[in-house]
């Protein structure tokens, strides 16, 4: 599955309230940045099978935890994707890095990248839009998932994310490996932003059809948010006639770029080609 990721070669803070935004940095300041955003009850973690492919591909590659989640702060104010956007935007202010952003973004983080680029515009130049929740998702994302908190052993809690993973994350059963648990297991008890409901609203489709940057979405073909809805997706999609194109990665669910890192990889690369 592609090659091992590397120790980051800088760890930067930004302010977040009383504390910070964590960022992790691969490769040259001369080199292309691109900014990776990870999804909901994540962390950089979420990107780890394709930050590889991006150095291959002479790309600086900078990734936050975003706040409320892995090791960043939690909000200081609100509780959902709106509220991260001013910390987001601030931390992208005080970078070493010269925008407008190339940013990839997943899930969670997409709705932040349409927020953030909607509101600011000269901030991205232009958005790959991975597990995008276009269009309006029921409460508790109308997925059933096990409650981890009630699991009374370390075995419980085990199958429980493993349950959890199934669920609503990956798609083929060999994909939720050991090590994909314990990954699940660390990022999820980090998860302190509890209460987002923008994904039950339409705040994420009026975003994209106010985007002036050029755009593109991949989604798992079997991802449970939305695979009997597809034809709904395309259409929200193409609302924006800046969208450049979607596409459905085969036999993969939500957690796309981790289930089919090779394949995901090659569309972001030709995304990012100049």
């Amino acid at each position: 599955m592609g090659a091992q990721l590397r120790a980051p070669d800088q760890l930067l803070n930004t302010p977040c309230g009383e504390g910070v935004v964590v960022w992790r940095c691969w490769g040259a300041a001369s080199a292309r940045p691109v900014l990776l955003l990870h999804g909901g009850s994540g962390s950089w973690t979420h990107w780890i099978r394709n930050i590889p492919a991006l150095l291959a591909a002479g790309h600086q590659v900078w990734v936050p935890d975003l706040p409320g989640f892995g090791e960043s702060a939690s909000l200081p104010e609100g509780s959902d994707a709106d509220a991260v956007v001013p910390h987001l935007l601030a931390g992208l202010r005080a970078l070493p890095v010269v925008g407008p952003w190339e940013v990839v973004a997943f899930s969670f983080g997409s709705l932040v990248a349409c927020l953030l680029a909607s509101a600011h515009p000269d901030v991205v130049s232009r958005l790959l839009l991975v597990g995008l929740p276009i269009l309006p998702l029921a409460t508790g994302r109308g997925v059933r998932l096990a409650p981890v908190g009630a699991a009374a052993t370390p075995a419980e809690r085990v199958a429980a994310h493993r349950a959890n993973l199934a669920a609503i994350m990956l798609h083929r059963a060999d994909s939720i490996d050991d090590d994909t648990v314990a990954l699940q297991a660390v990022n999820a008890a980090r998860d302190r932003m509890r209460t987002r409901r923008l994904v039950t609203t339409d705040a994420c489709h009026k975003a994209l059809l106010s985007l002036r940057c050029p755009f593109a979405c991949i989604w798992g073909r079997e991802d449970v948010l939305y695979r009997e809805r597809w034809d709904q997706v395309r259409a929200a999609c193409l609302g924006n006639t800046l969208c450049a194109g979607l596409h459905l990665v085969p036999d993969a669910g939500h957690w796309v770029q981790y289930e089919a890192a090779d394949v995901f990889d090659r569309h972001m690369l030709a995304w990012l080609s100049p």
